[in-house]
């Protein structure tokens, strides 16, 4: 216990005691002595309690920080011991949730929206321990109000940032306008301004859902056991990184998907440029540069670039005229390997020659330049009826999943790239 709480007990049981004695009209020579004791004592208190709170005080704002944070670290411990191998087996045989599955699965059923069992997004992480085949995605936290994103995903490494959203529509208030400074040209001439600070507000709304199926066979219920755990998060959320991928980029706005961030250049608004040319590492310096001219980016390091793989082939069979450096290893110089995500998202349409798309992207002030919007997690319902002849259960896990871009300057899309 704090002293200082110590001592405010101390002050009211003195209080108390005074109260008793002071309403004595003749009272005697003991109970005069007892109260000059009290009146002492609560005088030199008053002082030790001052004393107290300063001494206390950095030790009160470190527990002030603890109860800040305990409610965010204990829902991520109790997460972290979640088992979906429980969550299947209750849609299976109607087995009995228990521990901190059961907690979860109470709390979230309690905020609504979910007609099966809800998972939490952070539940689909790779536990420490797992040996997990290569190419399967290992989701990760990206800040503490963000849940997890699979980091392997292309949108991941184009700096696309995940938020976790609980109900309604989010929007997200976006500078616009700028604050003009400049110099008085006289002594008694007025500075520049004044200019409006303006907001755009990017929206993320619950219109689109994904959904994918798992199907598991009464052998595999009866002969995994606790390998079951890791084996339907790997398919669930290797699967729906794939398709978050394919509408981060490429979602088309219609029949339930979100608009994508290449699809829809010309929707959100961002640059573009029509390079009709070659593939090579001038092309993507060029847009570098006007990245970094805007302010948006310091330097190529902070640019991320989406490519098709027929670009790189291109551009690494592409020698510079007498040497044996190609037009790759001169992009390279430029923009790290890690900052070069190859992928067929970026779209290749076929002609003569073939030609390609390219996203380049930037992080500015910390700023993501693509949001992905996710609301509750993971609904997770059983079909008892598809496969019930042979016992097979089959899942079906909805989520809910929109996309916007934040800052314009922070997205240029090359087009008529020739790959070929």
């Amino acid at each position: 216990m704090l002293e200082s709480v110590k001592i405010s007990r101390r002050q009211s049981e003195i209080r108390q005691a005074l109260a008793g004695l002071v309403g004595k009209a003749t009272p005697t020579e003991d109970e005069t002595r007892q109260m000059e004791s009290f009146d002492s004592e609560y005088r030199t208190n008053e002082t030790r309690f001052r004393a107290a709170l300063i001494a206390e005080d950095s030790e009160r704002r470190d527990a002030g920080k603890d109860l800040e944070t305990r409610g965010t670290k204990e829902w991520r411990e109790l997460v972290g011991r979640f088992e979906l191998r429980q969550v299947v087996l209750a849609l299976d045989e109607g087995a009995t949730l228990n521990g901190p599955t059961q907690e979860i699965v109470s709390e979230m059923r309690g905020a609504g929206g979910y007609r099966g069992m809800p998972v939490p997004w952070a539940a689909l992480e790779r536990r420490a321990g797992e040996t997990v085949a290569s190419g399967v995605f290992d989701p990760t936290e990206i800040k503490p109000v963000i849940d997890r994103l699979f980091p392997d995903s292309v949108a991941a490494r184009m700096g696309a940032q995940m938020i976790n959203i609980d109900t309604g529509l989010v929007e997200f208030p976006i500078v616009s306008g700028s604050v003009t400074a400049g110099w008085a040209s006289t002594e008694t001439g007025n500075v520049a301004g004044p200019t409006v600070f303006a907001t755009t507000e990017r929206a993320l709304s619950p219109d689109q859902n994904v959904g994918i199926q798992v199907k598991l066979t009464r052998k595999t219920l009866k002969q995994s056991g606790a390998a079951l755990e890791a084996a339907v998060r790997r398919d669930i959320n290797g699967t729906i990184g794939t398709v978050m991928d394919a509408g981060v980029f490429n979602g088309t706005g219609s029949s339930g998907q979100p608009l994508g961030v290449i699809y829809g250049q010309s929707t959100y608004g961002y640059g573009t440029t029509a390079v009709s040319a070659a593939a090579a590492a001038a092309v993507f310096r060029t847009v570098a540069a006007t990245f970094m001219v805007g302010n948006s980016a310091n330097g190529p390091g902070d640019v991320k670039i989406l490519a098709h793989p027929q670009a790189w082939t291109y551009m690494d069979a592409a020698l510079v005229s007498g040497t044996a450096v190609s037009q790759w290893d001169l992009h390279l110089k430029n923009f790290s390997a890690a900052n070069n995500v190859l992928s067929s998202l970026a779209t290749l349409t076929a002609g003569t020659p073939d030609t390609s798309v390219a996203l380049l992207t930037t992080s500015a002030g910390g700023v993501p330049p693509i949001f992905i919007g996710a609301w509750g997690g993971i609904d997770l319902i059983r079909d008892a009826v598809s496969d019930a002849q042979s016992g097979m259960l089959r899942l079906t896990a909805i989520a809910t999943i929109d996309v916007n871009v934040s800052r314009l300057a922070q997205l240029h899309l090359l087009t008529a790239l020739q790959v070929e």
